[in-house]
């Protein structure tokens, strides 16, 4: 396109400082990972204490009473924990990834944090891996639902394949940056998603066998990487049929549908499982996402160390555990709030927990009108901050309003 005539003017300019990029540590990570779900919990005791306050005042019980009140209190929020654990966790995530997907374009937001070129780890990388995974815990096939035929499988994907080509066609008309490393020349992450619905519905494992399979599927899949397929993956020629073009998208579908396998298994066992109610499942899911969390992440360095190292292009078997050790590590502090009485979960968490899709779309439109309204690369850190705040305010109203009314968008 003429850049005379572009709507993006900077596009080269806005691509190359997205790229070449080499990430930050894996202790780092463990940071950040504690940072922000600490930071959730202390919203959440506030909003504990607020609740404690209304009711003193409201409730004028005796000594006695209240403490029969606060032992029922306390049981019925320990019954019903498991679920507003899973739901802060899967809104903590989308909170991340939208709020990054704009970040990145501002030069406030640190170069490490974005996404990696070809090997290493970084926030921006946990990304994708973390959101097809907090699916697949909840997914029908973790909730041991029959699968659906073909014919429904096709039809519940078919927003996503739309998805898909309507933003191939308006990144294309509008001169859009685009880091083809990341998927390819026409793929994206709507693809992605497509294909590992459309594989997980044609491919009927049982829950309890689907982490033995999704295992095995990486294990092959990390096999061929390390006998060649990295090196024509991970090069910068491309040849013109449409596999080639696309050559970073295709492939790592196999370790996205892996990934997502092995969450479907550990949303069954933690979850949807036997132990999946009264007051003593949840202790018996606490202590087991601990303990996975820290068996993943020596898994990880394992891997990274002696197979090859994380790489969120290929989707390779450590960028996997990686990104298993690190949600699993999210959720195990997020069920530290079995410490603080009262509500878990804000009404705004809900609404983003149930349209989960319809957040990431409406996040990626949004991002798509500030790059092409704002240079984004001369922006102060006072007016990018500013964007931002007005982005997360925006994004938060639109899907509040739009679940208060019932509108739900849904994939698989």
């Amino acid at each position: 396109m003429d850049p005379l005539k572009s709507f993006n003017s900077n596009k080269h300019l806005k691509e190359e400082f997205v790229s070449n990029l080499s990430g930050s540590s894996v202790l780092e990570i463990i940071a950040l990972t504690i940072t922000v779900p600490m930071l959730v919990l202390i919203r959440h005791s506030t909003s504990a204490t607020g609740a404690f306050l209304k009711k003193k005042n409201d409730d004028a019980v005796s000594k006695s009473n209240y403490r029969t009140a606060a032992s029922s209190v306390s049981i019925k929020g320990e019954h019903n924990s498991i679920r507003e654990y899973i739901t802060s966790y899967r809104v903590v995530v989308m909170i991340i990834t939208f709020l990054c997907i704009l970040a990145v374009d501002f030069r406030i937001f640190p170069r490490r944090y974005a996404k990696t070129e070809t090997y290493g780890t970084s926030l921006m990388d946990l990304g994708v891996g973390s959101f097809v995974l907090a699916n697949a815990l909840v997914s029908r096939q973790a909730r041991n639902i029959t699968s659906v035929n073909w014919k429904t499988a096709i039809v519940s994907i078919s927003p996503l394949i739309t998805l898909g080509f309507l933003r191939l066609v308006t990144t294309t008309g509008v001169d859009y940056q685009v880091h083809f490393s990341e998927y390819g020349v026409h793929w994206n992450f709507f693809f992605t998603l497509a294909a590992v619905s459309i594989l997980t519905s044609f491919v009927n494992v049982p829950p309890r066998y689907s982490g033995i399979f999704g295992l095995l599927v990486l294990v092959v899949y990390q096999f061929c990487l390390i006998h060649g397929l990295n090196a024509y993956l991970l090069s910068n020629e491309r040849g013109m049929d449409i596999i080639s073009q696309n050559k970073e998208g295709i492939h790592s579908i196999f370790g996205y549908w892996g990934m997502y396998l092995v969450g479907v298994q550990l949303g069954n066992y933690l979850i949807f499982g036997s132990h999946s109610s009264g007051l003593r499942s949840t202790r018996w899911v606490q202590m087991r996402v601990w303990i996975l969390s820290i068996v993943f992440w020596l898994l990880t360095v394992f891997l990274d160390k002696h197979v090859e190292r994380i790489s969120r292009r290929t989707c390779n078997l450590p960028y996997v555990t990686s990104v298993l050790a690190d949600n699993l590590q999210l959720l195990s502090i997020l069920m530290l709030g079995d410490l603080i009485p009262g509500s878990k979960t804000s009404v705004l968490e809900e609404a983003l927990n149930r349209n989960l899709l319809a957040t990431f779309l409406l996040a990626n439109i949004l991002t798509g009108l500030v790059n092409l309204s704002v240079d984004t690369l001369s922006a102060s850190s006072i007016t990018a901050l500013s964007i931002l705040l007005v982005y997360a305010y925006i994004l938060s109203t639109v899907i509040g309003t739009a679940d208060y009314f019932g509108v739900k968008l849904k994939f698989w």
